[in-house]
């Protein structure tokens, strides 16, 4: 599969001599958006996207053999790079796709109101090789900005950690075209860079995994388990530290606010800070445990954290960053050769993994914290962890599922019925599965 990640490099001594080029691109692509949308029809019956970026410079671009084009476009942008044109053609042919693709939708079934044209936006232009941009020397480069009513090549340095960082952790990756953009004062080159990696293709009985239980209060519960049930091992990542350091911060916005300060910029960011921070450093536990025990897959559940919150506990499910956390683990694990898969959310943590049945939690079950819960069999057990042993069976009973017969796989569900319903599945389900399969 192929990875794609970007890393910028800021460019020193230049502040706002690049917002011609950008107010430029952008009145560009808004100008294309309506080409192409006029002409939708005709762009939308040529298949090869080529070929339909070559029919739209014929409406708008004058050549030898189109002296006459249908639009102003050439008079309207004089001495537009041809690479400057082709990038803002495809920017506007992807919005007038997927304003056309809303469209459609929307009137098939018409809920709320019709999706409205596209805008450019804070679209930014991409600086092609040899015509936008070139590389003169290690910190240093030329680009080809609109300059003094003009395009014209200007010089400049870029920022000498950001270049190393690159040479030292990017030189077996492809270099693709960067990206000039904004970020708050300051201007920056984004270099995407591209590679390709082979994802492991073990069996599914072959397989380890690590079942990962993502928390408000411990921030992952992991078990490193096998197809046959065998548990290898149990992890907690407890950042006690780094939670205390959230609360205090929180807090401390609480109480200005309290006393009529509600908006707190200074105070928001440092609870950011620290927030990204703990979603890091569980991404890092994360991939530490599944490189030692040599972990095939890394199984997650799959969060929908759409909808509004409510109960006491909002404010914490608000700033609870798991799919941050899944984001970063996915992309290390794809280049480590590991595989990510998610699984149903329903009553992992809600049914007990002996298969006992509900649990209860809390006061429920005469406990002040949640970690812990009470089977129906009046046995106690840390409720992370039992949900963990069910993510990492439900991800296995699927997989062995999916590699049976129909006929097979009727025969099981026969006489496994939990394995039907993948929302009830447990751990004592899988052994009860391995059970059949053995037999």
């Amino acid at each position: 599969m192929n990875i794609y990640s970007t890393y910028k490099v800021k460019i020193k001594n230049y502040n706002n001599i690049f917002k011609d080029t950008v107010q430029v691109y952008r009145d560009v692509v808004d100008y294309l958006i309506d080409v192409c949308d006029t002409h939708w029809e005709n762009i939308s019956q040529i298949g090869d996207s080529k070929k339909q970026q070559r029919y739209i410079e014929t409406l708008i671009h004058a050549t030898k053999t189109n002296p006459e084009p249908v639009y102003d476009f050439d008079f309207k942008f004089y001495k537009l790079p041809s690479y400057f044109r082709r990038g803002a053609i495809n920017e506007a042919k992807g919005k007038v796709s997927s304003y056309r693709s809303n469209l459609a939708n929307w009137e098939q079934n018409p809920v709320g109101h019709a999706p409205s044209m596209p805008k450019a936006g804070f679209v930014f232009p991409t600086m092609y090789r040899t015509v936008m941009y070139k590389q003169t020397d290690t910190y240093e480069a030329k680009i080809k900005v609109y300059v003094r009513n003009t395009w014209d090549w200007i010089t400049v340095k870029l920022r000498k950690s950001d270049i190393d960082y690159i040479n030292r952790w990017c030189s077996n990756r492809e270099q693709c075209a960067p990206t000039l953009r904004k970020r708050g004062k300051e201007w920056f080159l984004d270099f995407p860079f591209e590679e390709k990696v082979e994802l492991n293709n073990k069996t599914v009985t072959d397989q380890t995994i690590i079942a990962v239980d993502l928390g408000i209060n411990t921030p992952a519960t992991i078990s490193v388990m096998r197809s046959d049930g065998t548990i290898l091992g149990r992890h907690f990542c407890k950042l006690s530290k780094e939670t205390d350091h959230l609360e205090h911060s929180i807090n401390r916005i609480k109480k200005a606010q309290q006393h009529g300060s509600y908006k707190n910029k200074n105070l928001w960011a440092r609870t950011k800070g620290i927030n990204n921070d703990i979603a890091r450093k569980t991404a890092n536990y994360i991939i530490d445990i599944a490189f030692h025990y040599k972990a095939d897959v890394i199984v997650f559940e799959h969060l929908d954290k759409n909808g509004k919150v409510r109960g006491s506990k909002k404010q914490k499910l608000k700033m609870w960053r798991s799919q941050e956390v899944q984001g970063i683990v996915t992309d290390k694990a794809h280049r480590l050769g590991k595989r990510v898969s998610h699984i149903c959310a329903w009553k992992t943590s809600k049914l007990a993994y002996d298969g006992s049945g509900t649990v209860l939690r809390g006061k429920e079950a005469g406990f002040n914290t949640y970690e812990l819960c009470k089977f129906p069999n009046e046995k106690i057990y840390n409720c992370d962890l039992s949900a963990s042993y069910n993510i990492g069976s439900r991800y296995f009973i699927r997989e062995i599922l999916k590699s049976l017969d129909v006929s097979s796989r009727l025969d099981i569900e026969a006489k496994v019925p939990q394995c039907s319903k993948r929302s009830t599945c447990t751990f004592s389900t899988l052994i009860s599965l391995n059970a059949v399969l053995v037999s």
